[in-house]
């Protein structure tokens, strides 16, 4: 999730604008963890899985 639609629930100002001490702490971790930080280890073994999959077909389609 990005942090432009998150909601403080301290001062409930967009965690975006950083009003409070909570919504810049909260953005500070969520731009840390980069794209695929809010994922869990299962969804992220799926994707590369699927990639996987992907281009061992493209392979085998071009050979």
């Amino acid at each position: 999730m990005t942090y432009d639609r998150l909601v403080c629930a301290n001062c409930a100002a967009p965690v975006n604008e950083g009003r409070c001490r909570v919504c810049r702490a909260n953005r500070e971790r969520l731009q840390q963890e980069g794209p695929f930080g809010g994922l869990n280890p299962a969804a992220l073994l799926s994707l590369v899985l699927i990639l996987v999959a992907a281009v061992a077909l493209l392979a085998h389609q071009t050979a």
